[in-house]
């Protein structure tokens, strides 16, 4: 059983080597299966669900189960709204950061949360401020695990809300949970000067662990490979083509397309959507009008990839905040967001030009397109056989693959004051789940049994499986579905792991992801996939199921370096 976390919206009403080809590397022999695919509206969300992510069973603001629809209240102490999360080696979910305004306990600026998954209902979040707290505030930060199983936390804005970051409240650093004594920064958040370089427009920026250890980072119209380890940045990447900005407000989709034995597990990034407005310029003057972009771009980033720069595409229509969802069958879903616009909400007062209540963006884009990276370049968008959704997914609207192969849609919360919600709203707070269904659901699929609850690195399992009698290509494919919110995705990830079928077909023996750096130490869903149509996504933890390193005297000097976040008190002054 399976639930989805919601880590809602607590509203004021609710407390490759290979150079740089077409076919990404040798995905073009993947095979998938076409035809119709299936919408339907089923069940809400109990909350408006501005973040999302999968577990076992799992939970924020409320726990949704997916099998039952039944929805389970949560317990955060601080508020969540606006935060980043990313899991950890031992599979614990971890929250940080957030809004300042106080609606129970305390600002979630400084806020570290912790959930770890149960298999009652009995679980809920852990706070504790005066032991557990980020070294500085951090509002619209990104995360990502990395390599140790831990957490690293990196920008947002040192107050909020704020429409755009600027100087006077950018936090240009990052930091680590737990805390490390590294790079001569004994617990505390370390500069970084990409988040300097980056202003005004670098919240939510885009951050992929790469299989070498370092990671990609972009923001605003720029990119860089950050080594965490020494605090260096290892090289500045060319800047996203033709004047596109990338990050929040002009909020981009990206991916970390899927990593295969057969293309090196080289990375390669790809980033669609996003706007050509000038981030200097004052937002009342930004219109909700303005078309965003349709560039999707992708780099590969080796030598020969990084010198050959971006390629460019073009998207059927414009998206701001449009979600990328991996696929198991190695293809990509764009969903959600607007054709016009910025992402945010205008304060009163402070409303964008032809703004749609609060709204700063119009012309919901209501009809998924289907990217396959392994096709030929003018080939690889498709709409075909996906109905149009009738509900607009815009601004604090989610979506994640879940572990039967569907894609759940939720959320939308342009207009902030949901206390007045009423039926004219063009665009109100929207509690409805949507699933999509490609056509591999409608197909016999393979299932298998015997995954254990931990897999470790280049360790070799066997699967007894079952497979559709006609099927031929047989892969194991490893996915991490990420921590989604304002159409990021922190930690999201497919690896296809080595794997060999026996003569008879009943048995798949599997060799675990090669290193931590290719699948960092954590929760992973396992499917099997034959000829393009996949199993159910069966949970394990990658790694050996232990806690990230712990260093006492990291911890130690954080805390005396920092103050209680839940001793201040930030005045609830937003009006209902």
């Amino acid at each position: 059983m399976h639930r989805i976390c919601l880590r809602a919206l607590l509203t004021l009403l609710l407390l490759v080597p290979l150079a740089r080809t077409s076919d990404h590397g040798s995905l073009s022999s993947r095979a998938f299966v076409t035809g119709p695919w299936s919408l339907v509206q089923q069940g809400t969300t109990g909350v408006s669900a501005m973040q999302l992510v999968v577990t076992v069973i799992v939970a924020w603001g409320a726990e949704l189960n997916i099998n039952t629809q039944t929805v389970r209240a949560l317990n955060p102490t601080s508020n969540t709204w606006c935060a980043t999360g990313s899991f950890i080696g031992n599979g614990t979910l971890v929250s940080t950061g957030g809004n300042p305004i106080v609606i129970t306990g305390a600002s979630g600026l400084q806020a570290v949360r912790l959930f770890t998954p149960c298999s009652d209902e009995t679980c809920d979040i852990l706070e504790d401020p005066t032991r557990i707290r980020l070294a500085s505030p951090r509002w619209y930060p990104s995360s990502a695990r990395i390599s140790d199983g831990s957490m690293i936390i990196i920008g947002g804005s040192m107050v909020g809300p704020v429409f755009i970051n600027n100087a006077t409240v950018n936090n240009p650093t990052y930091e680590f949970f737990p805390p490390k004594n590294i790079n001569g920064f004994n617990g505390l958040q370390i500069p970084m000067k990409f988040l300097q370089d980056t202003l005004n427009a670098n919240q939510f920026p885009i951050v992929k662990q790469l299989p070498d250890d370092t990671l990609f980072i972009a923001a605003n119209q720029q990119a860089t490979i950050f080594d965490w380890k020494t605090n260096t940045e290892v090289l500045r990447l060319p800047d996203i083509p033709n004047g596109v900005r990338v990050t929040s407000p002009f909020s981009a989709g990206s991916v970390l397309l899927p990593l295969t034995p057969e293309n090196n597990y080289t990375p390669e990034v790809m980033i669609c959507g996003g706007s050509t407005i000038s981030d200097t310029q004052d937002p009342t003057t930004f219109s909700a009008e303005t078309p965003a972009s349709a560039q999707c771009s992708r780099i590969v980033l080796t030598a020969d990839g990084i010198a050959a720069g971006w390629s460019v595409e073009t998207m059927p229509v414009p998206r701001i905040m449009t979600d990328l969802i991996l696929l198991p069958d190695g293809r990509v879903m764009i969903v959600n967001g607007a054709q016009t616009g910025v992402a945010g909400f205008g304060m009163p007062g402070e409303e964008v030009l032809n703004s749609v209540g609060n709204s700063p963006a119009d012309n919901p884009a209501f009809t998924p397109v289907i990217y396959d990276p392994s096709a030929a370049a003018g080939s690889r968008f498709s709409s075909d056989g996906i109905p149009a959704s009738t509900i607009a997914r815009m601004y604090h609207s989610t979506a994640t693959l879940t572990p039967n192969g569907t894609i759940m849609l939720a959320g939308s919360n342009p207009n902030p004051d949901v206390t007045k919600m009423n039926s004219t709203i063009k665009f109100p707070t929207e509690y409805r789940l949507e699933f999509y269904s490609p056509p591999y659901m409608s197909q016999p699929r393979p299932t298998y049994t015997g995954l254990s609850a931990i897999v470790d690195y280049g360790s070799v399992f066997r699967l007894s499986i079952t497979l559709p009698s006609e099927a031929k290509d047989v892969s194991v494919v490893l996915m991490d579905f990420g921590f989604a919110t304002h159409g990021v995705h922190m930690d999201q990830r497919s690896v296809k792991l080595v794997s060999e079928l026996s003569s008879s077909k009943e048995t798949i023996t599997v060799t675990g992801p090669p290193t931590s750096a290719i699948y960092s130490p954590g929760p992973a869903f396992l499917f099997v996939v034959a000829d393009g149509v996949p199993s159910f996504g069966h949970r394990t933890i990658i790694g050996t199921g232990a806690s990230p390193p712990v260093d006492e005297g990291a911890i130690a000097n954080m805390l005396n370096k920092t103050s209680d976040p839940s001793a201040e008190t930030s005045p609830n002054t937003w009006s209902t």
